[in-house]
């Protein structure tokens, strides 16, 4: 697939996006669902009209390419996957589910276990991130579109990270202090790595936790604005992994923070 191919779907994504966070929105105003899931985790019908939308535009789009989502179980017992999508309909379902604005919209696209492809929309924020190859990452609102390259936003005596809770554990604190974090916000979705790709914020370090299909679109997304993407030993993070879990992950948005 070269890269007007995926400049196509790209853009013929985004208004799926547009339509589908608008919508996820409109549920929660009516009052959302909530279901228990086997992982303890929760699931809204936010989260499967969501999920039900993109997959759809996707399938249309690309039907010779797997969909791997956090929502479904097809294509999860395929250990051979090296060109397939990662979606997740709906990531930071709490914050989702507590009327917050950081919830995220996600797909990403893996060509030969790499993050290549990735579009991530934070509805509440009315923000949509999108990237389709190296050096082409973008950030779409107030009826603009914005080229994102990790330009460095936070003052020069200053380097801020996101962090997965304000409490640190001795692990994420001992990198912090590697790379002179003076100081960390909570952030709990995919937002992250977009704000570490527009330059607000410059590092986020994290333990082995979550799922591919949190981090595949962000990943595509910042790498492709510039930034880092690690695991603390600095191995490349591939994708297609057993159960599709996540390594231990640096986002950072350049070498000099």
């Amino acid at each position: 697939m070269d890269q007007k191919e995926l400049k196509e779907i790209n853009y013929q994504l985004l208004e799926t996006f547009l339509s589908a966070g608008k919508l996820s929105l409109e549920l929660r105003i009516k009052g959302l669902k909530k279901e228990i899931k086997d992982d303890e985790t929760p699931v809204t019908n936010g989260d499967l009209e969501v999920d039900r939308i993109l997959t759809e535009k996707i399938i249309n789009l690309t039907p010779n390419i797997p969909i791997v989502s956090e929502e479904s179980s097809k294509n999860k017992s395929d250990t051979n996957l090296k060109n397939f999508w990662l979606i997740d309909p709906i990531d930071g379902t709490y914050d989702y589910l507590n009327n917050g604005d950081e919830f995220t919209l996600n797909a990403g696209l893996i060509i030969n276990q790499k993050a290549t492809m990735g579009i991530i929309y934070a509805p509440a924020k009315k923000r949509l991130f999108y990237s389709y190859g190296k050096d082409l990452s973008y950030e779409y609102s107030n009826d603009q579109e914005n080229k994102i390259q990790c330009e460095k936003k936070t003052p020069k005596n200053k380097i801020k990270a996101v962090a997965y809770s304000k409490k640190l554990k001795p692990e994420i604190s001992k990198i912090h202090n590697k790379f002179g974090v003076t100081d960390h916000v909570r952030m709990k979705s995919s937002l992250k790595f977009c704000v570490i790709a527009t330059g607000e914020y410059d590092i986020y370090v994290a333990e082995p936790r979550a799922s591919e299909w949190d981090i595949a679109a962000g990943h595509a997304i910042l790498e492709n604005a510039g930034g880092i993407i690690t695991d603390h030993e600095n191995n490349e993070i591939l994708y297609g992994k057993k159960d599709f879990k996540n390594p231990s992950l640096i986002l950072r948005r350049s070498k000099n923070l």
